[in-house]
């Protein structure tokens, strides 16, 4: 655990679309997908790919059983998932990108954080001396950051669980790490399920409001992914445009990719630069183009002017206002379609399904996914 932002590690030292189709992240944690189980609530979520969350299949599995094992060494600890350790992995190490990841789960090359010598690395003015003689990190005089969970070596000595079975502990281990994980975090029985409860775990893992955030919004984006939403709101056109739209799941985002034949090569370029021209996908409105047309329904090509199509529903009326089928928009102005980015087809209980950005895949997330709904349109 480490006193810095940018190391990206544990806080606490334990001394004792095409033409405005580019959402941005989520940004509010909920708790969809946190299943209670009969030995205490805690769960790994519903089961899901690793190509439908773009993370490694053997990562993944870390990530679930740890979540499931936890409980034998927590046992009052609730709503841990898959999901929280996946948004903590995913921002301190990418989930072990760029690595080797054995089928006993080591990763290789070893991967650590900046020397806390007080250099200012990392945001660290504070000299952190060595504690495990350089054996985890390699320093034997200043610790690092250690493994794809990023614990100080001290803290893992204190937490680290032998989540393979193997007959070793070890932060280099993404079982062994991921399991380490579960338990800080779990602390003396949190409930994980409790937003306030989730946000003070965190924050025990990295004292900053901007990590917090960070590994929220990613928390939001797996828990939307791994739902496995279901059709018995919707009946006759709108079903079937929503089952085509979700049949795309996992189809990559390519900007001004997408017609109504099914996903294209797009063009250049998004605001963040991405050039389209290479990759078959979808944008947001390539894709609501596509499962419309699968129903019969013509819609323009780009999300502003398919909010001029059918019948409007003001952001006024909130998301209660919606039904399967319907479509969803997210633009700076609400009541100005000129401004409108991105547009979703509305699932039901709460959610979309929807192409969200560059270097995402047709995923469903949480209508309440971005800041800035734009209200809807009813064309069925």
């Amino acid at each position: 655990m480490s006193a810095w932002r940018k190391a990206g590690c544990v806080t606490v030292l334990l001394l004792v679309c095409a033409v405005g189709c580019a959402a941005p992240l989520v940004t509010m944690m909920s708790a969809a997908g946190a299943l209670a189980r009969d030995d205490g609530g805690v769960s790994g979520g519903d089961a899901v790919s690793g190509a439908a969350v773009q993370i490694p299949e053997r990562m993944l599995a870390a990530y679930t059983r740890a979540a499931t094992s936890v409980a034998d060494t927590v046992p009052k600890c609730r709503g841990m998932r898959w999901q929280i350790l996946a948004g903590i992995a995913r921002i301190e190490s990418n989930h072990a990108s760029g690595r080797n990841v054995s089928a006993g789960g080591d990763v290789t090359p070893r991967i650590l954080g900046p020397v806390l010598n007080g250099s200012g690395v990392g945001d660290n003015t504070t000299a952190f001396l060595d504690t495990d003689g350089g054996r985890w990190d390699g320093d034997s005089r200043y610790e690092r950051a250690v493994g794809p969970l990023q614990f100080l070596p001290q803290t893992f000595r204190a937490y680290g669980k032998d989540g393979n079975e193997d007959g070793r502990v070890d932060p280099h281990n993404v079982d062994d790490a991921a399991l380490a994980a579960a338990v800080y975090l779990c602390g003396d029985g949190r409930n994980l399920d409790d937003r306030g409860q989730l946000k003070k775990a965190l924050f025990a893992y990295n004292n900053s409001d901007t990590y917090v955030a960070d590994v929220l919004e990613w928390i939001e984006a797996y828990d939307a992914a791994a739902q496995k939403p279901d059709l018995i709101e919707a009946t006759g056109t709108a079903r079937t445009v929503l089952a085509a739209a979700l049949e795309q799941k996992g189809v990559p985002y390519s900007w001004g990719g997408g017609s109504a034949n099914g996903p294209t090569t797009g063009v250049c370029c998004s605001p963040g630069g991405q050039d389209g021209q290479g990759l078959a996908g979808f944008d947001c409105s390539g894709l609501t183009t596509y499962a419309f047309a699968r129903a019969g329904v013509r819609l323009p090509r780009t999300a502003a002017a398919q909010a001029g199509v059918g019948t409007r529903i003001p952001a006024s009326a909130g998301f209660k206002a919606l039904k399967p089928g319907d479509l969803v928009f997210y633009g700076s102005v609400p009541t100005d379609d000129r401004t409108i980015h991105h547009v979703g087809i509305y699932l039901g209980n709460g959610q979309m399904i929807n192409a969200a950005r560059p270097g995402t895949r047709v995923r469903v997330d949480s209508v309440s996914a971005m800041a800035d709904y734009a209200g809807g349109a009813r064309i069925l």
